[in-house]
């Protein structure tokens, strides 16, 4: 080891040495011919390419939308590689700012955008950063991009819905680039006379509002309901309804002779919004207070639950049953609104056993209190289930999962007059664990069903749609599905759904990263290449390239 540099001196010599000839021929490396294949696109007419959709179209990301977010938006990328033909300038309804989120006369309608802070999602308003777009200060015309997050199928064709005077109930996004108060959004996109369009997300919104809310909206389409002005704002769009609008739609964009792309609707299931947190994250055994806490509860907890099984197990339903185990994670309990309702049974049960009122004394409750607390667990046991993997638990659940909730506890007391102390009050009302998780923190399985059953009507509607008018068509449905199981690859990446580290789905466990939104575009000229005989996947960058785009944004980029 000793003669590891031994040859430098010999080297250093024969540079200095004066009968050595340097004048060595350099060596040069070949040069490899790269072929160039000059983009074709068949005849298509990119000169005024029109954008409609929802956020995904206007580019919304972590959970807001904000100028980063939308220069990475997969119709600007698109149109970056429509310029590469014949297309024309795309203008897009930029925000104000990095920051996100949007204000009605200076007061904030919707937060700002999310960061990753370390160790998961965080508001950029934590950080003390304020949205400075102005819903009331509208953006000149004309425009290419109508992504109008938060719209539903019906609402691109609601006059009224880009009315100042109408909010809260207008949409603060159209509302900046409405025409009129009275236009609509479809009404505004054909006035742009485009000659390519895309029409995107088109009914996504109209499961996804019900799903985000737990499915604790009305499912208009069982209801048969089909006047969309009576829907409730987490309401499920009835399929006729959503035809109807969706085929009225693609006649209006396609009336000038334009060409087009048409995308379906996504599963819910695919989304990390509903997968991230687990039906049973209750774990006594984690070196944290929340374990601490939950471990010292466990034996009351068993006692509470033990007779509530019994009945349970009586009605044949033992698989509601509700038991904490002190060495593993546990599931939670939950609201099930489809599950038979034993409020009665469970008070009566509680009522005739002689070890009730002991059990109630146990509490500091004195023996003539066991009538009305068994009609207390009776009403809140009576349709309470323990949660299963089949059980979805939308993303803002972790944020109350272990929680007091306060206005329960509350109720408690004032229906016992004062007789349950708020310590015990607020022992009965810890989110999931002795309080069951209210409908709107989770789907059931046949709440599950029912949003798969109306997505397909939906899809159904749009793959027929789009192959009687010719129009290119991508199976987003597909591509989310295969994404959340196998993951999809884009150059050396590969992407998946997972929150945070997935590099698909952004930090709000809805919409797309940037890189997401690439992958996106490239599936968009996948598909105008198949159905017109253009040669985008085929010619040199006819492609967005994976490394151009970002999985998630600085908290210093305001």
């Amino acid at each position: 080891m000793k003669f590891k540099y031994s040859w430098l001196p010999f080297v250093l010599l024969g540079l200095t040495a004066c009968d050595v000839n340097n004048d060595l021929d350099p060596i040069v490396d070949p040069v490899v011919e790269v072929e160039t294949v000059p983009l074709n696109v068949n005849g298509l007419d990119f000169s005024n390419y029109v954008s409609v959709g929802a956020s995904f179209t206007a580019g919304f990301t972590d959970s807001a939308l904000f100028i980063a977010g939308q220069e990475d938006s997969f119709p600007n990328t698109l149109a970056k590689k429509f310029a590469m033909a014949n297309g024309g300038t795309f203008v897009q309804p930029l925000m104000s700012d990095n920051v996100g989120g949007i204000l009605v006369g200076g007061t904030v309608a919707q937060g700002p955008r999310l960061f990753f802070d370390g160790t998961g999602p965080a508001s950029l308003g934590t950080l003390g950063a304020t949205p400075s777009t102005e819903t009331l200060m509208p953006v000149a015309g004309p425009i290419n991009n109508f992504g109008i997050p938060g719209a539903k199928s019906f609402h691109f064709v609601a006059s009224g819905y880009g009315a100042a005077a109408a909010l809260p109930n207008a949409n603060p996004y159209f509302v900046r680039i409405a025409s009129s108060p009275t236009a609509t959004v479809v009404g505004d996109a054909v006035a742009t006379n485009p000659t390519f369009f895309t029409l995107s997300e088109v009914g996504g919104n109209d499961v996804l509002g019900y799903a985000l809310a737990g499915a604790s909206g009305v499912d208009q389409d069982a209801a048969g309901n089909l006047d969309p002005s009576t829907y409730g704002s987490n309401d499920m769009t009835n399929a006729d309804v959503f035809a109807n609008v969706f085929s009225n739609i693609v006649d209006a964009m396609t009336v000038g002779g334009a060409k087009g792309v048409v995308t379906n609707v996504p599963y819910v299931e695919s989304l990390a919004h509903f997968t991230t947190v687990p039906y049973n994250p209750l774990d006594p055994t984690a070196d944290t207070d929340a374990g601490t806490q939950l471990a010292g509860q466990i034996p009351l907890l068993n006692n509470v639950f033990g007779a509530i099984n019994q009945v349970y197990t009586g009605a044949g339903q033992p698989e509601r049953s509700i038991i904490f185990a002190d060495d593993a994670t546990n599931p939670l309990v939950i609201f099930d609104e489809d599950a038979t309702d034993l409020t009665m049974a469970i008070t009566a049960s509680l009522s005739a056993s002689p070890t009730f009122i002991p059990f109630v004394e146990s509490l500091g409750l004195p023996a003539a209190a066991a009538p009305l607390v068994a009609q207390l667990l009776g009403q809140q046991y009576g349709k309470a289930r323990s949660a299963t993997e089949d059980d979805l638990f939308v993303l803002t659940s972790s944020s109350v999962i272990g929680t007091v909730n306060n206005t329960h506890a509350a109720g408690l007391i004032a229906t016992s007059g004062g007789l349950l102390p708020a310590t015990l009050a607020g022992q009965f009302s810890a989110e999931g664990i002795t309080l069951p998780l209210g409908d709107q923190w989770v789907l059931t399985p046949q709440e599950q069903e029912a949003i798969k059953e109306v997505t397909d009507k939906y899809n159904v509607t749009i793959k027929a749609v789009a192959d009687a008018k010719g129009l290119a068509f991508v199976d987003f449905n597909a591509l989310l599905q295969s994404a959340a199981t196998t993951g999809l690859q884009f150059d050396q990446f590969v992407l998946n759904t997972s929150l945070v580290t997935g590099g698909l789905i952004s930090l709000d466990g809805v919409h797309l990263t940037g890189r997401g939104y690439a992958l996106l575009a490239n599936k968009f000229l996948e598909s105008i290449d198949k159905a017109y005989g253009s040669n985008f996947t085929s010619a040199t960058n006819g492609l967005a390239n994976a490394l151009d785009y970002p999985t998630n944004y600085s908290p210093t980029l305001q």
